[in-house]
């Protein structure tokens, strides 16, 4: 397989539920089908304390008299719905709209049109008064005011979004409106300190953060960030987080603010997390993901994996279901999908995965839960294998049939292997895998530079998971771990775990593994890739140094995968001590808050990878039955 260096354009905000009117391409309408021409009414919805919010209804002409009743297809969203007319829903869910719905759109509290304020990621709270007000309140509020007083409806509510949306989405379906049947949370956040948006197992997102907050909380309305600095040069001049964020003037924004004063997981991110509140699942829920998401890949699978948990023994109609496919943030929803490229590199799928999701799954499942139209045929998960570039299903995800769990251990000489290593004196210098220094003014850079902003123009951030790795791969700092040569196909498919032994010469790193894809051309495709922070090593609430020169045990996920390596191509392991400026340099000498850390904190500190019988360096996968690694 080659992976091609296609460039796409990528349009819009790729955090919301539908490009507006001009950003993007049109998605085909279906053959032969007629799309109905649609009546757009503005409203201001009250809820329960007063405010008003701004709504957008676009519904078929002479729907509201006469034909059969229509179900509401509802999205929310921080992003503005000013601009969303009949071409919203005819170029961007054409495979929804063909079949007629009742479409809603509605800036969230304290956004656009919207009155009261503006909470980043509003936490659920209960519910004694009117006053106490969360996302999932205006939810049923917008929901029981709609019911009133849009006609000829027939009593049935969708919701749908993508990343913020999505994490609304799912806020529509927790303490339900009894109208809700179905809800799909796409990409949603769902505990941006965890492993969403913000922080990933206590690495703080620095460009994401940085950028992100001042678009939304800076002002009412967007206002995306657009420096033409190198952004890998503008945070390394800036030191530390609280530099950066005061060169900005955005240190009294409310999350950076909690940037700067609260960097551990403490009650102010947990309150934000959606993971507490998915008990038994109220209404049908299909979640949507992307392997290649570069904002949200975490939450779909969290969210799945919590509501399938909770889902009844025996209860007789299964209502969570998981789609994974080979797209990054929100691709599933643009284009046919039958590729992900930017400017350093990309890959080909060889079939519309984004038309066949749409077609296949989402317009059916909405179809079947607000109107009983049969077709809707999921069983639980739908994941489209790379590699090998086909779809599967499974009873479950991770799927248990079929696959048998194995490790992959790093050795000295930069292998890779299947075998445990052998025993050796552990205090020697055999004993270790992998030797380098890492040196915060010369952090691993993420994706080729130059790094634009997140969102300005010409920015590669969108694709970035799919740029061809080797452009580190000599660097000193990066230690890596190859197969030899594989002759038959390797499959790795669910949750993929590293397990690190190593020490540092300081009080404090990261350590960054990603599991690669070498193409015979040297291509190099991250499959599965994850970051954690030494410092939270034992408690994400209570972080603690590192002893300097202690073997310490380092063990997290690097999440799902489902990827077959093919003949020819070898698997790669690479750890590294940093990944600037996605996310922020660790000093490598402890401080209490590293947004605040001093210059001279900032040490090079040598990292020590050990692969011995006692301290065996793995990672922990699944394999296909019919898999096998060269021994």
């Amino acid at each position: 397989m080659r992976w091609n260096a296609l460039r796409v354009v990528v349009a819009g905000a790729c955090l919301v539920f539908l490009a507006q009117a001009g950003e993007a391409q049109r998605n085909p309408t279906p053959p032969g089908v007629v799309m109905p021409e649609y009546v757009r009414t503005e409203e201001m919805i009250p809820v329960r304390d007063g405010v008003k919010l701004h709504t957008v209804i676009l519904r078929p002409k002479g729907s509201e008299h006469s034909g059969a009743p229509l179900p509401f297809l509802l999205s929310r969203t921080p992003y503005g719905v000013d601009g969303y007319e009949a071409i919203t829903v005819t170029g961007g869910k054409p495979e929804l709209a063909a079949s007629g719905y009742i479409w809603v759109f509605q800036d969230i509290r304290g956004r656009y049109g919207s009155g009261g304020q503006f909470v980043m990621n509003r936490p659920v709270v209960t519910h004694a008064n009117k006053h106490d007000v969360d996302e999932t309140t205006d939810t049923r509020d917008t929901i029981a005011w709609l019911l009133k007083h849009e006609g000829n409806n027939n009593g049935r509510v969708g919701v749908l979004g993508i990343s913020y949306p999505g994490f609304l989405s799912m806020m529509a379906g927790i303490d339900a409106h009894p109208a809700v049947k179905a809800v799909s949370p796409q990409a949603p956040m769902t505990d941006v300190w965890m492993g969403d948006d913000f922080f990933h197992n206590g690495a703080f997102r620095e460009t994401y953060g940085f950028d992100y907050v001042q678009q939304l909380e800076a002002q009412k309305t967007d206002k995306r960030q657009d420096s033409k600095q190198d952004q890998f040069d503008f945070f390394l001049e800036h030191g530390n987080f609280a530099g950066a964020a005061a060169s900005a003037g955005m240190t009294d924004l409310p999350t950076a603010h909690r940037f700067l004063t609260e960097p551990s997981y403490t009650p102010f991110w947990q309150a934000m997390s959606v993971l507490p509140h998915l008990h038994v699942p109220e209404v049908a829920v299909l979640e949507v993901g992307g392997f290649w998401d570069q904002e949200d890949m975490w939450g779909t699978q969290a969210e799945y994996a919590a509501l399938r948990k909770a889902e009844k023994p025996g209860d007789s109609r299964h209502k969570v279901f998981l789609v994974l496919g080979p797209w990054n943030h929100g691709g599933w929803a643009r284009g046919p999908g039958d590729h992900l490229s930017g400017n350093f590199g990309g890959v080909e799928f060889g079939q519309p995965t984004g038309q066949q999701y749409r077609t296949q799954i989402e317009a059916p499942f909405f179809e079947w839960y607000l109107k009983d139209r049969k077709g809707f045929d999921l069983e639980d998960t739908a994941s489209f294998r790379t590699g090998e570039n086909q779809w599967h299903r499974y009873a479950v995800w991770p799927p248990v049939q079929g696959f048998k769990p194995a490790r992959v251990y790093l050795e000295a000489g930069s292998k890779l292997s299947a075998v445990a290593p052998a025993s050796v004196a552990e205090n020697s210098h055999d004993a270790r895998a992998a030797e380098y220094v890492s040196d915060p003014a010369d952090p691993v850079p993420y994706r080729h530079r130059p790094v634009q902003s997140t969102y300005g123009e010409g920015s590669q951030w969108r694709p970035w998971l799919v740029e061809d790795q080797s452009f580190v791969s000599g660097r000193k700092d990066v230690a890596h771990f190859d197969t030899p040569v594989l002759t038959r196909p390797v499959t790795v498919t669910g949750d993929v775990m590293a397990d690190l032994f190593a020490a540092t010469t300081g009080s404090d790193g990261d350590w960054i593994v990603k599991l690669i894809d070498v193409s015979p051309d040297g291509y190099e495709l991250m499959v599965v890739d994850e970051i954690l922070r030494g410092r939270y090593r034992r408690s994400f609430e209570s972080p603690e140094p590192v002893k300097p020169g202690e073997v310490v045990e380092y063990r997290w996920s690097l999440h799902g995968a489902d990827h077959t390596w093919l003949p020819g191509h070898r698997m790669r392991v690479e750890v590294q001590s940093s990944w600037f400026p996605l996310y922020d340099r660790n000093p490598q000498t402890w401080v209490p808050n590293i947004m605040q850390a001093p210059a001279s904190a900032y040490q090079p500190e040598t990292i020590s990878i050990f692969g011995s019988a006692k301290y065996a360096s793995h990672l922990e996968l699944n394999l296909s039955d019919e898999s096998m690694f060269p021994q």
